[in-house]
């Protein structure tokens, strides 16, 4: 069954979509993630202009991530000043990114950044993933004990406009959670990813935060960003198909409680070994459609 979208002006398989929204929601329950990094470059492998995806891919964004902060309200694991720190930055950066977004679309150069920052993005941070889970799993047979203790960075935590944040029980500088932020909201508006999936591990390392805290707050954080990048996706650059939006929300929503409860039955080393496998997989096949010759071939010269 063929639907027509409106704004990709392509049509397009229904049930393909809505499994597509499936998948993603599963692999959001499954490993804890956003699914924007995951979406966007699928949704470029079966056709669609990359401006609609990053604009579109937010909406589901902002469906999981509302549905996932729920939970942590009612568990009082959100930190809200440093959410709103976090947010703060989000938004400045999500501003400057489609502004930035825009420009590059006028100038016919958008596929190829996006594309080319997912290769890079993707190929390093599924590399850094690959090996620190090979590492977890062997650790895990061998029986050796994995530290708990976190590194902290002097440069980090030794910056000026200090803040005490009661709910992580920390004392750190703001700039920091702000900077954050602002290359998270950059990220998401220009590749339209959630951030989650950067944001976390940097919430862990560099601020320091007990994990409790981090997921609950990380998605406070990109529930207010991706509903930001959307509308202004939506107005300034008319790449939101509600249609394609749509669709994904409801195949998101039903997949996600069937990645919870798969994610029950699996141990956190295997999870993060899979996601890691699949991160490079979408990283080498973005890679080989841009280095494969296309199929219609353009030239600027006249042919005489």
């Amino acid at each position: 069954m063929q639907i027509y979208l409106p704004i990709a002006e392509i049509s397009v398989n229904l049930p393909l979509l809505f499994g597509l929204g499936m998948m993603v929601g599963i692999l959001s329950g499954l490993f804890g993630v956003g699914g924007g990094f995951i979406l966007t470059p699928m949704l470029f492998l079966i056709g669609m202009p990359p401006a609609v995806a990053v604009g579109t891919q937010g909406s589901l964004i902002v469906a999981s991530s509302f549905s996932g902060l729920q939970a942590h309200l009612r568990r009082k694991t959100v930190d809200f000043p440093m959410g709103a720190l976090l947010l703060a930055g989000g938004l400045v950066g999500s501003a400057a990114g489609v502004r930035l977004f825009r420009f590059l679309t006028s100038l016919g150069q958008i596929e190829l950044i996006v594309k080319l920052s997912y290769v890079l993005l993707l190929g390093v941070i599924g590399a850094l993933m690959f090996v620190e889970a090979l590492s977890a799993i062997r650790r895990r047979r061998a029986g050796t004990a994995v530290s708990k203790k976190r590194k902290h960075y002097a440069l980090v935590h030794g910056l000026p406009l200090k803040v005490k944040f009661r709910a992580s029980n920390i004392y750190i500088s703001a700039i920091p959670p702000f900077a954050i932020g602002l290359t998270v909201g950059a990220l998401s508006a220009v590749m339209g990813v959630g951030g989650g999936f950067l944001m976390v591990p940097a919430m862990i390392y560099l601020l320091g935060m007990p994990t409790k805290t981090v997921i609950g707050t990380s998605l406070f954080q990109i529930t207010f960003m991706a509903s930001f990048t959307t509308v202004l996706h939506a107005v300034e650059n008319q790449t939101v198909d509600l249609v394609l939006g749509l669709l994904l929300i409801v195949g998101g929503v039903i997949g996600a409680q069937i990645g919870a409860r798969l994610g029950q039955r699996l141990n956190a080393e295997m999870l993060r070994f899979l996601l890691a496998t699949m991160v490079l997989a979408i990283s080498a096949k973005v890679a080989t459609e841009l280095l494969l010759r296309p199929g219609e071939v353009f030239s600027l010269t006249p042919v005489l």
